[in-house]
């Protein structure tokens, strides 16, 4: 009994020895939690919006706080953002990356060269190639618009806004990118959709590594039933996937990755590319039902750019000078929009803040910016940032806003929901011309409204900040059927 006290007391002296960690005068504030080893790691993840705001209250704009035996220093302060993002150096990006590729999708690339598959990025979702991209969407939005509600049909139909948006955009998107009608095996987009929405309500879980058993059986299964539908895509240039998707299957095996490793790729990607766009359809369509003058306004906008439609030249195939419907979706990604921007730190690094102060960041720990607390609900950059305001980007003469100031100096960074710098969404154009062919589309060819006229924007899923878009709690009930129908 003695020789086991003895053991014990000694493992719990090593590990006090090996997790101890007290303040320098050079570190940002150091907030450990009561919890030892897991720290705030549980309520950092029920809900992150809600405990880093509580931290910069408590803390200022940086502040290093411990969770899951992890010391993560996050910076709040919009000012002092490039020196993180533009420091490659002694901020890695790839680490991390490549720590949720393996928890999500159990995927390993040892030889991955993020450069290379960036650059493959550039030119298939930028530049002349975009065109004929936009052009395949825009083709199979229609499609899929006219299978879910055809042109017959005279009566009101009713379903949860979210589903409906999601699903539209994630076949749309699968049969542009993926080619899944010409698949070998005969993929049904809507088979992909059904065991990726199980895949997505795991994700979060899976990236912080706290899935049950049970989960973990069905995340496993749910990933081997899409890695083997996705399986055929992209493998030849003629199985009706998109010229990107049959280069990325290329660079792969150039890189020496098997049949297995490369399925799995490929499903990283799939989430890559559908797993925001439909969502941000969603909130926006939400935003502009819950407010009818935005409603009102976005409409009158788009039958003005509509007239300039020909036969041989269609407004969603081309740039479109549409500023009210940017700013009410740059508006609704303000508030709906959530990715941490995390860096790993390889080498001790001094952080010169924009106020003049310096701190120490060390060797091992992570940095994490979170635009969406600030700048996007800073009330001193953006008034009433609970508030949507579909005019916010707008000056009064209708142009473009683009002057935002906190601490009387104009911010670089107003608002971030596709990140910044190097490692900025390479597929920021196609996504935003998605969202506005599914809008401009649902809009001027159908009658959309809520079921229920006093609905109000549903509130957010909390356990989803830091992943890109939020989801909501839960759906928003709305009504459609085909104009000049009745």
């Amino acid at each position: 009994m003695i020789w086991t006290i003895f053991l014990i007391f000694q493992a719990v002296l090593l590990y006090f020895l090996l997790t101890h960690r007290s303040r320098s005068k050079s570190d940002p504030p150091l907030d450990k939690g009561v919890i030892p080893w897991l720290g705030h790691a549980l309520e950092f993840g029920k809900d992150a919006s809600k405990f880093l705001d509580r931290m910069k209250q408590k803390h200022g704009d940086i502040f290093t706080v411990r969770a899951a035996g992890r010391y993560v220093t996050v910076l709040l302060d919009p000012h002092s953002y490039d020196a993180v993002i533009n420091d490659s150096d002694s901020l890695d990006f790839t680490r991390y990356a490549q720590v949720l590729m393996e928890r999500i999708f159990n995927l390993r690339l040892p030889h991955h060269q993020p450069s290379n598959v960036s650059a493959l990025m550039k030119k298939h979702f930028m530049g002349v190639n975009l065109a004929a991209l936009n052009s395949t969407m825009s083709r199979h939005l229609q499609a899929s618009l006219k299978t879910e509600m055809p042109r017959n049909q005279k009566d009101w139909k009713e379903q949860g806004l979210f589903n409906l948006s999601y699903s539209l955009l994630f076949k749309a998107g699968y049969l542009s990118l993926f080619g899944g009608e010409q698949n070998n095996n005969g993929t049904d987009p809507s088979s992909v959709y059904e065991e990726y929405k199980k895949f997505d309500g795991l994700l979060t879980k899976m990236a912080r590594g706290t899935l049950k058993p049970e989960d973990k059986r069905t995340a496993q299964s749910v990933r081997q039933r899409l890695c083997g539908l996705l399986a055929p895509a992209g493998l030849t240039q003629d199985s009706g996937a998109s010229p990107w998707l049959h280069a990325y299957r290329r660079l792969l095996q150039e890189d020496g990755a098997d049949e297995e490793t490369q399925r799995k790729a490929v499903l990283m990607q799939l989430w890559a590319t559908q797993g925001n766009v439909g969502p941000a359809a969603f909130w926006l369509l939400g935003y502009l039902l819950t407010n009818p003058e935005a409603l009102t306004a976005v409409k009158k906008e788009f039958s003005a750019v509509s007239t300039m439609e020909t036969s041989e030249t269609s407004l969603l195939d081309r740039p479109v000078n549409a500023p009210v419907f940017d700013s009410a979706l740059e508006e609704t990604l303000r508030l709906t929009a959530a990715p941490f921007i995390t860096r790993e730190v390889v080498q001790d690094k001094t952080l010169n803040m924009a106020d003049g102060q310096q701190y120490l960041l060390r060797k091992g720990d992570r940095v994490c910016l979170f635009p969406f607390n600030s700048p996007q609900k800073d009330p001193e950059i953006h008034h009433e940032p609970q508030k949507y305001k579909y005019d916010r980007f707008l000056n009064k003469d209708g142009s473009v806003k683009r002057d935002f100031y906190k601490g009387g100096r104009r911010l670089k960074y107003y608002t971030m929901p596709w990140g910044a710098g190097a490692n900025g969404c390479v597929g920021k154009k196609f996504a935003i011309n998605t969202i506005r062919q599914f809008v401009y589309m649902v809009l001027t060819n159908y009658d959309l409204e809520l079921s229920d006229p006093n609905s109000q924007i549903p509130e957010v899923n909390a356990s989803r900040y830091g992943f890109g878009m939020l989801q909501p709690e839960r759906d928003l009930l709305v009504r459609y059927r085909p104009r000049n129908t009745h």
